[in-house]
């Protein structure tokens, strides 16, 4: 299994957890370090007082959680949000109430949660395109 290396940068943040272990859980919950209101259609950076160091080639998702987003319709606006692996800063989560309400975060909340994915990059190369049946067609383009 990958170790993924967490620094607190306050005494009190929250570590990324599994609710059921990393064998059956994709995600790790993220916690706000902070006490916040999230006004409706207003997007929030939320502290979570971690930052993390990725191992080259892979990347950090990170992405709503599905109890907040229906129950309350709290979600990630850039969902997934990437964490990139030379990224030493805070991990901060960008909320967004799409309520009517504005809703309460309270230091300790679940707000997110985390998924580390292997990602591969690429050499690009400029030239022209094989022929496909799809083509060019797309947004809609093959039926309802």
């Amino acid at each position: 299994m990958m170790q993924l290396k967490v620094r607190r940068l306050v005494t009190d943040a929250v570590l990324p957890a599994y609710a059921h272990g990393p064998l059956e859980d994709a995600g790790m919950d993220l916690c706000s370090v902070v006490d916040a209101v999230l006004e409706p259609g207003v997007p929030q950076a939320v502290a979570t007082g971690l930052s993390i160091e990725l191992p080259p080639g892979y990347e950090a998702q990170v992405r709503p959680r599905s109890g907040l987003a229906f129950k309350h319709a709290i979600t990630v606006p850039n969902s997934p949000g990437t964490i990139d692996p030379g990224y030493r800063g805070e991990v901060k989560v960008i909320l967004l109430n799409l309520g009517k309400a504005a809703y309460a975060i309270t230091k300790g909340d679940r707000i997110a949660q985390m998924v580390i994915a292997r990602y591969e990059g690429v050499e690009l190369v400029e030239t022209d395109l094989s022929e496909t049946v799809r083509g060019e067609g797309g947004f809609g383009s093959s039926g309802r």
